[in-house]
């Protein structure tokens, strides 16, 4: 992993960024889209446990005593998913951190240049002292999250406060972080730029669209 500032970036793993590439191209249809996510997801919640304390312990082989290592806190992990593209993703996520808790918000933004955000359902455990992974693919114009992440406070108090997304426009991370410094976010690639219309560039369209194949009238 890149850090810079608190955002880590995974450009230095070929076999993420092979999945990237999937995903970003526009021929790769929906039953591969979903599935590279899932490997996305996975792939990225195993580079995150690298970021995890670890503590020795003992362990008996069958012929003698030795030790080994188990990574604190992998078991007190909160996994809040942002309807929908996150869904897929979260498959492959919660394949590494088996023991989480899943909260779920369903949030979506309006028209540019507002960007007006809808909150329509949320559910969320106790936060308190966990590691809380708020999963979103596309980190955008950071309304989204930013809401997010105010609704999550009220719920409780995490160790750590971790966003995990696909791609990310500097702009949305340069707001989140403004607004939460110590949020600490990692995708796979930091993307060019946003355009008029709030989508990320070079980007990948509209996971959630791809995801599920649906499509904005």
């Amino acid at each position: 992993m890149i850090e810079k500032d608190g955002v880590y970036t995974m450009e230095d793993s070929p076999l993420i960024q092979e999945i990237l590439t999937e995903l970003r191209n526009k021929n790769t249809d929906t039953i591969s889209f979903r599935r590279n996510l899932v490997s996305l997801g996975r792939y990225m919640a195993y580079e995150l446990t690298k970021t995890f304390e670890t503590e020795t312990i003992e362990v008996n082989t069958p012929l003698e005593k030795t030790t080994g290592i188990k990574i604190k806190d992998r078991d007190k992990v909160t996994i809040v998913v942002v309807l929908r593209a996150a869904i897929p993703f979260m498959e492959g996520v919660i394949k590494i951190f088996e023991n989480a808790k899943v909260g779920i918000i369903s949030a979506s933004r309006g028209r540019p240049p507002e960007f007006k955000i809808e909150m329509n359902y949320v559910r969320i455990p106790n936060l308190d002292n966990d590691v809380l992974i708020i999963l979103d693919p596309m980190i955008a114009t950071g309304s989204t999250l930013i809401k997010v992440i105010e609704e999550c406070e009220s719920h409780g108090t995490p160790k750590r406060r971790i966003i995990m997304g696909v791609i990310a426009a500097p702009e949305g991370v340069s707001r989140i972080k403004e607004k939460f410094p110590d949020v600490e976010i990692y995708v796979a690639a930091l993307d060019r730029e946003l355009n008029d219309k709030g989508y990320i560039l070079p980007g990948l369209g509209d996971a959630g669209d791809r995801a599920f194949r649906t499509e904005h009238k």
